[in-house]
């Protein structure tokens, strides 16, 4: 998988890599990505991401190799300052889903779409051509196979020949399924989305911008979803103090 692991502009944290990107330096460094025609994958880290990482050796390993890691989350943007290494900016998953959408009917880059339930899934295609005429929907799948199944998802992709992927599966799973099958599938730029698609069809609500830019859209998304997020939440992702305490003792 191509990837600048030795790039300067990133810092580490936690035990993870990040670049210090803004939101269009991000869109510019996908569309050079989309440019190479090799295959590049994404993630974004937040909280969540950094506790399972930590716990997960083998997650951390994709992250810290994927071509292109977004903070999505204030409160590592936020630790980055304190830490001395500080984030120029929170590069949201599902705003940065929603600009490479529209760049992608710009552009004619065909799109697959990878996650969520069947109604879900075609929701979000919908309302993208409704948006964009022009958009290139390559294809598009619900988020549930069975283990057997599994070749035939990666060979229905690799056949789509899509420039972008996104897929809308929970953490770490979609981490894992990229780091397998991106050099097979090809992608020029594939991205996990988690639960983009929920918010694009309106079955889970955005925070209002407020919330957002105070590090309250995680206690938005726990007011809908209380009994899901609740261990997340509040159980583990408070390890996050802990990782952070460390990171400040060892500067």
């Amino acid at each position: 998988m191509s990837n600048p692991v030795n790039d300067p502009g990133r810092i580490t944290m936690m035990g993870c890599q990040m670049d210090n990107l803004t939101m269009e330096e991000t869109l510019q460094r996908v569309e050079s990505f989309i440019a190479s025609g090799k295959p590049h994958q994404h993630v974004v880290v937040n909280v969540d991401k950094l506790v399972k990482a930590d716990r997960d050796p083998e997650l951390r390993r994709i992250i810290n190799e994927c071509a292109l890691i977004n903070v999505d989350g204030m409160p590592v943007v936020w630790a980055s300052r304190l830490l001395g290494k500080p984030i120029k900016e929170r590069v949201a998953g599902v705003d940065l889903f929603d600009s490479l959408m529209g760049r992608a009917a710009e552009r004619q880059w065909r799109v697959y779409l990878l996650g969520a339930r069947e109604e879900v899934v075609a929701g979000v295609k919908a309302v993208y051509e409704q948006r964009f005429p022009n958009l290139i929907v390559a294809g598009y799948r619900n988020g549930y196979w069975k283990p057997e199944e599994e070749a035939g998802v990666v060979d229905a992709i690799s056949a789509a020949k899509a420039d972008l992927l996104f897929v809308a599966i929970s953490s770490p799973k979609k981490e894992h399924f990229l780091g397998r099958y991106q050099e097979q599938m090809k992608i020029p730029f594939a991205m996990g989305v988690g639960g983009t698609f929920d918010v694009v069809v309106g079955r889970v609500q955005r925070a209002p911008l407020w919330m957002q830019r105070n590090g309250l859209e995680w206690f938005y998304r726990f007011l809908q979803e209380p009994r899901r997020m609740f261990r997340r939440y509040f159980i583990d992702d408070m390890a996050f103090i802990g990782l952070f305490l460390k990171e400040w003792i060892r500067r």
